[in-house]
């Protein structure tokens, strides 16, 4: 018997895990290319564009159910140009054409199923199509049939169609600042929509599905921060504690699935992201700054220390992008338990402790398995059993690592190992600040070695990024997220190790991203830069999603690096872009979170801290290790201990020692109070 595969398509020779996963389909793919683009133009045919990522399940359905089917096969590869698009990849796209399904149907996700014309307007489209009709949507098969009919004998009604639908994307791109007054209003306006959006229940905000809102709590943190309202450090709480003793999150491994089905976060979309887990890194070290809650540490530790473990190249250190749902071809197989499997592993007595704690049942809470999740404080959970608290963490902590190594040795779920140069930035960012803030060197090697990576290989001969790498090639240009994501993870490491080459490369990297995206006419940054192929939009998307806006995270930087090296341009620039987007912050704070918290710390006094002393003296670890125990996150930190920074570095500039102890200035709009050395002084300047 042959192990040659029936069919081969032209993504064999990709990269990306996505679309080698539908290299053997009998669908005549193509990527994204002028290849297919031309032949759509030569032959005259509409382009079926597909969009998807490798951990998504519906696309995994979408695949198995159509594109593996040989007679809806035969229907697209009569009727379309087939090309295939991994979002991850080229986002891009992705961004364009999802706006156009939102505009088509009210709704978005993947799989994303587009309809262009070879001119690449979108003409019809929309998600996830079954074989046949059912889920109250039309079968595929019957999908085609009726699209290609329309391109064939309404091509002019097809024709207008693509026109209205580009013309409203182009009018989405089109924005400009309009000069209104940058004010605490537009927070305050926020955090009254997330109060009336709130579950007080279970946390989050909306009803089922609920995804993590991780930068809608670092908002709320600063709201709280700001204004002393407690009901929003409640709400943050409310949801950091209802989602890290839930199903969401992997309790055994750690870390963060990637939404819940439920409004209780009880059972996920079992796929885990990067980009979700070095969020929520952020979102859970914050919130133990601002309340010293040693559970929320523990939480971001045992995520990071799971990133640490599965997600990262050993050797290269470039982080992964995604685990997959699915694990022999069911979602959540590999994270689910039943009672008997936890009794052999642990013994009766303690298997009924664990089972209790976790709720795992003979009836399950998921598919007749159990997804483990809390119900009840540990605390709270041993005063039920009459037991001692010590004595109950020992038997919970022994089991989950009994039932951790015996989950090592299913299944896994399938790894999407491309390297991409943003997300990697934000993990880098996650990994320098988990290192400040618990000393834990192996976050601190991590965000370097991570780093290291993205500046060497995925790096051109002109000093321009590249979006991704995956198995020995790097290739595509970098989008404005590549740029904004990975500076933002450079300041952080900068601020965590006081190397100064991170800032520099920062600096460096931020230049660019100005020269290649800024918006010379009406302001704001471009999605792509100037020499990007041409494509039907060039978007000035600010939408805080899933993950923050490109443009969100280049207002990031702009705002903290001219604090750091007195640029007082790049701040100009940031109210501009702010500016762009007030329309946007007034009327959808939900989706500009990101943005609203870089106002936040416009409108914010800053502090500026310099500290002066020998990097690894006991008196400098001192003075850094207060800074990082206290909420300030409107703040910029540097450090001297030798004349290189302080040439480089304004903030440092003319900043001594007293008695040859740690210095520690605090500034505000670039006027520094009375230097101390002592730390009670420090506190009380923070």
């Amino acid at each position: 018997m042959s192990d040659t595969p029936k069919h081969t398509n032209q993504l064999i020779n990709e990269t990306s895990p996505y679309l080698l996963q539908h290299a053997h389909n009998p669908v005549d793919w193509y990527p994204w290319g002028e290849e297919a683009l031309e032949r759509a133009r030569r032959e005259d045919k509409p382009i079926l564009m597909s969009i998807g990522y490798a951990a998504c399940h519906w696309c995994h359905v979408m695949e198995h159910e159509s594109f593996e089917n040989e007679e809806i096969a035969a229907i697209m590869n009569e009727h379309f140009i087939n090309i295939k698009v991994d979002r991850e990849e080229r986002p891009d796209l992705d961004e364009i054409y999802m706006n156009a399904v939102q505009v088509l149907t009210g709704a978005g996700g993947w799989p994303m199923t587009m309809f262009l014309t070879p001119e690449l307007k979108p003409f019809y489209g929309g998600t996830y199509f079954p074989p046949d009709n059912r889920y109250g949507r039309p079968g595929f098969p019957r999908v085609l049939v009726g699209v290609s009919e329309a391109y064939r004998e309404r091509r002019e009604a097809v024709a207008k169609q693509a026109d209205q639908i580009t013309e409203n994307l182009n009018r989405m791109g089109q924005m400009e600042a309009h000069g209104h007054s940058l004010t605490t209003d537009l927070l305050d306006r926020a955090y009254q929509e997330n109060r009336s959006r709130f579950d007080a229940r279970y946390g989050g905000f909306g009803e089922a599905p609920k995804f993590p809102p991780s930068m809608g709590l670092l908002l709320l943190l600063r709201h709280w921060r700001r204004t002393d309202n407690l009901n929003a450090l409640e709400m943050v709480e409310t949801t950091l504690e209802k989602m890290a003793r839930g199903g969401m999150y992997d309790q055994l491994g750690g870390g963060f699935h990637r939404y819940s089905v439920d409004d209780r976060w009880l059972v996920p979309h079992f796929e885990k992201m990067l980009y979700d887990n070095a969020l929520l890194t952020v979102t859970y070290l914050e919130a133990y700054q601002a309340t010293k809650k040693p559970f929320y540490r523990q939480i971001a530790t045992e995520t990071l220390d799971y990133i640490l473990r599965e997600m990262v190249d050993a050797e290269a250190g470039g982080f992964y992008s995604t685990q997959d749902a699915d694990s022999e071809g069911v979602e959540g197989k590999f994270f689910v338990w039943m009672p008997d499997e936890v009794e052999a592993l642990l013994g009766m007595e303690n298997a009924k402790i664990f089972c209790e704690y976790y709720d795992v049942t003979e009836q399950g809470n998921f598919e007749h398995k159990n997804i483990l999740h809390v119900q009840t404080p540990q605390d709270i959970f041993a005063k039920k059993l009459r037991m001692d608290e010590q004595a109950v963490e020992a038997i919970l902590l022994e089991g989950k690592q009994k039932l951790l190594e015996a989950r090592e040795r299913r299944i896994k779920p399938g790894l999407d190992d491309k390297i991409l140069t943003s997300w990697n930035g934000l993990m880098i960012r996650s990994m320098a600040m988990g290192y400040q803030i618990t000393g834990d060197e192996r976050y601190r090697e991590a965000a370097e070695k991570s780093a290291r990576f993205i500046l060497t290989t995925l790096s051109q001969d002109n000093g321009r990024l590249l979006r991704t790498h995956r198995e020995g090639k790097s290739h595509l240009n970098a989008y404005l997220e590549d740029y904004a994501y990975f500076v933002a993870g450079l300041i952080n490491l900068y601020e965590a190790t006081f190397d100064p080459q991170w800032l520099k490369e920062a600096q460096r990297l931020n230049q660019i991203m100005i020269e290649q995206f800024w918006d010379d006419v009406n302001g704001s940054f471009f999605f792509t830069s100037k020499d990007h192929e041409s494509l039907i939009v060039r978007s000035k998307s600010a939408y805080d999603g899933a993950t923050p806006s490109g443009a969100s995270m280049a207002v990031h930087n702009l705002l903290r690096l001219d604090k750091l090296l007195n640029q007082p341009d790049l701040r100009e620039k940031a109210e501009i872009a702010l500016q762009v987007y007030y329309h946007q912050m007034e009327s959808a704070p939900s989706g500009s979170a990101q943005l609203l918290c870089e106002l936040d710390f416009l409108l914010s006094t800053p502090k500026e801290i310099a500290v002066v002393g020998q990097r690894n003296s006991d008196d400098t670890q001192a003075a850094l290790a207060s800074i990082h125990s206290h909420f300030v996150p409107n703040k910029v930190l540097a450090l001297a201990s030798g004349a290189d920074e302080t040439d480089f570095i304004p903030l440092l500039q003319g900043k001594t020692q007293i008695d040859d102890k740690a210095t520690i200035y605090v500034c505000e709009n670039y006027t520094c109070k009375m230097p101390t050395t002592d730390l009670t002084k420090l506190e009380e300047l923070l």
